[in-house]
């Protein structure tokens, strides 16, 4: 918040084994192994460090991003020379490298495709030298599902080169959220101690000298390391084949669990069937178009029951969250049968798998800049879940309780908007004077427009009232309406531009 201050005064004025290479058996036999003049699978021959320098849009300054941060990390060489990472290693990046193992060849990197919620993004370099970069260089293959019990190699690498490897063992399988929050994908958690090295990141996981996944994160303290699994990582991979990604499909609903026995009498549900209640459809979602209400209990999802809690029995991994029959099974324009409770009676319903719709509070805004309008000293934004959680790790009880509210109920909110505009800041200047402590105040309309957007509220200050006086019209109060005044606020507007606001708006 320097800006601001500086603006306020200005107005006022006027992981275990040795350290050494740990190869992996290719399968072949040692004599033909030695007879190859093709490299061994290795940490150093199959694993490519990844230097990115990042900087995100500022939630309080919405024209301004922050300090340009580092990161390092290991991405898996795969055909085609291009390397696999996660996500939040190519996030508002501002400059990706590729770097060999001995850090002695470096070669700039752009992002092919990245999906946010599944934490995966894959690499391929920009320009430069690359058949020097990759000379030597053997890529991965992926492998298949791996089972509880069995071992695996986390790769590592220290900043001399040496190769660190872990072995850890899968304990069971669940379904995570690890970036993007809210959104959960198979993931294998395994058990080992891992050993502090330079670039710890993103890891690579081996098993059978196959890339079996990424490492997402790790506890130290439980030894637990949670690993994106190969159904996931295919299914990425296999999307970006054609060089236009779309991403995991989606059904587009929010469910609550039939575990409590009042409830279940309430809808009329045997002891012998399971369900997910319907809390809540998405517009435009694939549950909607295909005819899915409020209330309907989901009890069956391609003819695997859904338990009360809303696990069913999976053939590879036992016990899973019914969300991978969607995002783990299926891709985008697949179609899947649903079979239904509607007021005690049973119903099938067919529903083609689409992408989430645009909500009406973003849950990201990963490399996307802020839209944003600067008038008269007031900062009007686009609501978003990044900005909420700009109120530290305790954002959902420090966040203002009226935003609040239209995170948790969104379609209170969604009639006649694309986005929930608010003001979210108050720059004491002449035109806002008596106004300081405003914010946190959603807009209804400006100078009489309903307010959908930012573009819409732009549009709506060009045209103030005859008295020349712009009308801003809360959605609560008090107070209800504000005034400002036009020429003061474009007066405003033109010192601001001098003293330091690179563009009043952002659409």
């Amino acid at each position: 918040m320097k800006f601001l201050t500086v603006i306020i005064a200005l107005f006022v004025i006027a992981s275990c084994c040795d350290k050494k290479s740990c190869a992996i058996s290719s399968g072949q036999s040692p004599d033909a192994a030695a007879e190859s003049t093709a490299p061994a699978l290795s940490v150093e021959t199959s694993v490519i460090r990844i230097n990115t320098t990042l900087q995100r849009w500022s939630a309080a300054q919405p024209w301004d991003k922050s300090p340009p941060k580092k990161r390092r990390a290991l991405g898996a060489l795969l055909s085609g020379n291009r390397v696999l990472t996660t996500a939040e290693m190519a996030t508002d990046v501002t400059y990706i490298e590729l770097e060999n193992a001995d850090s002695t060849r470096t070669l700039p990197a752009k992002v092919v495709a990245i999906d946010y919620e599944a934490n995966l993004a894959l690499l391929e370099p920009d320009n430069g030298d690359t058949e020097g970069f990759f000379k030597g260089l053997k890529p991965l293959t992926l492998g298949g599902p791996a089972k509880i019990g069995d071992e695996v190699d986390v790769w590592q690498l220290e900043d001399n080169g040496m190769p660190l490897v872990t072995q850890a063992t899968i304990q069971s399988v669940d379904i995570v959220s690890s970036f993007a929050e809210g959104h959960y994908f198979l993931t294998y958690e395994a058990k080992g101690s891992m050993q502090s090295a330079t670039s710890s990141f993103t890891l690579p996981v081996i098993r059978n000298g196959k890339l079996l996944g990424l490492l997402t994160s790790y506890s130290s303290k439980d030894q637990i390391i949670d690993v994106m699994a190969p159904e996931i990582i295919a299914a990425f991979l296999a999307d970006t084949a054609d060089n236009e990604y779309a991403g995991f499909p989606s059904l587009g609903i929010a469910i609550s669990s039939t575990v409590d026995p009042n409830f279940r009498a309430w809808l009329k549900l045997s002891d012998d069937v399971g369900g997910l209640y319907v809390t809540r459809i998405r517009k435009n979602s694939a549950a909607e178009k295909a005819g899915i209400e409020k209330g309907d209990v989901i009890i069956k999802i391609d003819d695997q029951d859904i338990g009360r809690r809303g696990y069913y029995s999976d053939a590879n991994y036992g016990r899973i969250f019914w969300s991978h029959l969607i995002r783990g099974t299926h891709k985008v324009g697949d179609t899947i049968k649903l079979t239904v409770l509607r007021k005690g009676e049973e119903k099938q319903i067919t529903a083609t798998l689409a992408r989430p719709g645009k909500r009406l509070i973003a849950s990201h805004t990963f490399d996307q800049a802020p839209r944003y309008l600067v008038k008269g000293g007031f900062i009007f934004q686009e609501l978003t879940a990044t900005y909420l959680k700009a109120f530290g790790t305790d954002w959902e009880s420090k966040a203002p309780l009226n935003l609040l509210d239209v995170i948790s109920s969104p379609e209170d909110y969604e009639e006649g908007r694309n986005k929930l505009v608010f003001l979210s800041a108050t720059i004491p200047t002449p035109a806002t004077t008596g106004y300081e402590r405003l914010r946190n105040f959603i807009i209804n309309q400006v100078n009489g427009q309903p307010i959908a957007d930012i573009p819409s509220l732009i549009k709506a200050f060009q045209t103030p009232g005859p008295d020349g006086l712009h009308t801003i019209e809360f959605a609560h109060g008090p107070p209800k309406t504000i005034f400002l005044d036009a020429t003061a606020s474009d007066f405003v507007d033109s010192e601001l531009l001098k003293r330091g606001i690179p563009a009043l708006s952002r659409e």
